[in-house]
């Protein structure tokens, strides 16, 4: 799929340790820790659409125990970014527990700089998007994001 421009701006959000090893909005993370999408070699800011899918991202890569000092960041993805959608009906088993076809996809999109975002399926949440964003892409510049705010977890989340 070639790349394509955003007709209006989107919002994404980040979660992170404000004082962590890595910067809130910065590669650096997924270069010593790759995720579904990328290589060591082909690090990129993993985002979502939505806070909520964001949330329940986290939640499932720590394993439910969620960090006590965690903030969130909101971006901004300005009209015109250009933009690739994985197409999941062109890429049978996906979503299995091999992540080599959505790695080999992801480092292709980094390697090439085929578009500044990514738009992908959240794996726990099937019908929502995550937004990979390319940092080694010139279009991402102009990605911006507001100041950190801290997350307030709710005490529910851990009852048994």
């Amino acid at each position: 799929m070639s790349a394509q421009h955003t007709d209006q701006i989107l919002t994404a959000y980040r979660i992170g340790a404000l004082n962590g090893k890595h910067p809130l909005y910065g590669d650096e993370g997924s270069r010593f820790y790759p995720g579904r999408w990328n290589k060591r070699s082909s690090p990129i800011v993993y985002c979502s659409q939505h806070y909520s899918t964001q949330i329940l991202e986290k939640l499932v890569h720590a394993n439910g125990v969620m960090p006590p000092d965690l903030y969130f960041i909101t971006i901004s993805i300005p009209k015109g970014i250009c933009y690739e959608k994985f197409q999941t009906a062109a890429h049978s088993g996906w979503d299995g527990k091999s992540q080599r076809i959505c790695k080999e996809f992801g480092d292709r999109w980094v390697r090439e700089k085929r578009s500044a975002i990514l738009l992908v399926p959240s794996i726990p949440a099937r019908f929502e998007t995550n937004i990979l964003v390319n940092l080694a892409h010139d279009a991402s510049k102009a990605i911006t994001y507001e100041r950190a705010k801290r997350i307030s977890w709710d005490d529910q989340l851990y009852r048994s």
